[in-house]
């Protein structure tokens, strides 16, 4: 006979207060880390779904301190077209800046102007910079110069500045000749970067950025365990994706080992985050495997309904607390995936022994969410779904096998997940400020000014459904 276990979920427990010297939550170091290398001051990434995390989103949770995963239900080239979005998004050096040559066309200029959604096009003939062509060269021209090059009406007289200047000197030379646009050039003349004033700007309003080494926002991206998923995986790190998520269902899988094994094997510097597991068994496999992260959670998800379908599945914190042993024996994160409804989570799935949390159905109802806007009562609500719902799963199907889907194929789809009208939340950053701002007050009420020291004192205490209920507020006349 099996044994019955007994596990817990976060609503299952409280953290016990405790004496703390931290006369303020900014005093809190929330710095957590996704993987072996990527290290996060704000520990909360947007999850790998088609309604939550394209580029867009994982802009807005880069530039807050946090991460955004871009999801894999698309191309092998609008996945990796998303990441060089991101990547590009903003930069202390652009290393390959958007560039005409001299015989291009004004009407071309206005073209890609419009496609890059940029300012100004650089001019380089061959290698060598020549001039530089901005919207307020072209925005006033007749039609009818259309046709002229670029060269008639560009700017030769430029500011440049050498390859390898510093961010002062940068900053200096735009200041002094009130530019926008700084281009680096070699001894010899080449183009070898540019610099704008717009992204030295976005470096000072995003101090807590999650930043390549290059000055890059950093950004990851999805792939799977069959089919294309090399060609994917070698697309997206191309495109400049800083990890790899191996995104599955059930991680512990002996076809998900031998994916992370061949990803591990042909790029051993790429960082790979795998999952979902729920036990430490899962994780010491994946660990073996190659993985520099593990994603827990098995069916917690606000719009999965796995442990409905297959019955199989841990209770979230207990699987975290579980999981959380692979970090102190291999020091490899764990993600905390899924079940997060209230800013106490996060703090409860940190002290189980996360090391950051991916959050979905918070984030699906923001601004910079793909999912399509509805209005329903005079209310707006975004939609949200469950990425193996049928209709996400029909979705993969017709991506993999054309449009054409045949009954059976639908009748054989067995669906994990739900779709759901999620309450539209504004932007991004203002769920963000309220997670991270209860995550610091979390840590605060357990003396724990780092996350080490949240790890070393957390105390939990198990509650009754009563104690929960006395939880929230109650006994209020509305």
């Amino acid at each position: 006979m099996p044994v019955v276990k007994e596990a817990y979920t976060f609503s299952d427990v409280l953290l016990v207060p405790q004496r703390s010297a931290i006369t303020s939550r900014k005093h809190v170091d929330t710095t957590g880390r996704f993987s072996r290398r990527i290290a996060l001051k704000v520990p909360l990434v947007s999850a790998n779904m088609d309604t939550v995390t394209e580029a867009v989103m994982a802009i807005a949770m880069a530039q807050h301190g946090g991460l955004g995963i871009i999801h894999r239900f698309l191309t092998i080239d609008e996945e990796s077209a998303q990441v060089a979005k991101v990547k590009r998004a903003e930069s202390i050096v652009i290393e390959e800046p958007y560039t005409l040559s001299p015989t291009d066309t004004v009407a071309g200029a206005r073209t890609l102007m419009r496609r890059w959604n940029v300012g100004g096009l650089l001019v380089v003939d061959g290698k060598k910079l020549v001039g530089i062509v901005t919207e307020r060269d072209i925005h006033f021209l007749p039609r009818e110069a259309d046709a002229k090059p670029v060269t008639a009406v560009m700017t030769k007289d430029l500011v440049t500045a050498k390859a390898g200047v510093s961010v002062s000197e940068a900053e200096a030379i735009l200041g002094k000749h009130k530019l926008e646009k700084l281009p680096l050039i070699s001894a010899g003349g080449e183009l070898k970067g540019l610099i704008t004033a717009k992204d030295l700007k976005k470096k000072r309003l995003y101090p807590f950025a999650s930043l390549d080494r290059k000055g890059r926002l950093l950004v990851g991206a999805a792939v799977g365990v069959v089919g294309d998923f090399m060609d994917r995986a070698a697309a997206l790190l191309e495109a400049g994706a800083d990890v790899l998520v191996v995104d599955v269902a059930h991680g512990h899988a002996d076809h998900v080992i031998a994916a992370i094994e061949r990803i591990k094997s042909k790029w051993p510097e790429a960082e790979i985050v795998a999952g979902n597991v729920a036990t430490y068994a899962g994780c010491k496999d994946l660990v073996a495997a190659g993985a520099d992260g593990i994603k827990v959670g098995v069916g917690p998800g606000a719009t999965c309904s796995t442990r409905i379908v297959t019955g199989s599945g841990v209770p979230q914190l207990s699987a975290v607390m579980d999981c959380a042993r692979i970090t102190k024996e291999k020091d490899v994160p764990i993600i905390a995936d899924g079940g997060i409804r209230d800013p106490g989570d996060i703090t409860k799935a940190l002290a189980g022994g996360a090391s950051c949390v991916m959050i979905g159905s918070l984030l699906a109802g923001t601004e910079e969410s793909p999912g399509w806007t509805i209005v329903r009562k005079g209310m707006k609500y975004k939609v949200y779904r469950g990425m193996a719902s049928l209709a996400a799963t029909i979705s993969k199907k017709k991506k993999e096998g054309g449009p054409e889907l045949e009954r059976e194929d639908i009748a054989e789809v067995v669906p994990e997940g739900v779709e759901a009208l999620v309450p539209y939340r504004g932007h991004a950053i203002e769920v963000l400020n309220q997670l991270a701002g209860g995550l610091r007050s979390g840590m605060s009420y357990s003396g724990a000014k780092d996350l080490p020291t949240l790890w070393r004192k957390a105390e939990f205490i198990r509650i009754t459904p009563a104690g929960w209920a006395e939880s929230k507020p109650h006994a209020l006349e509305h």
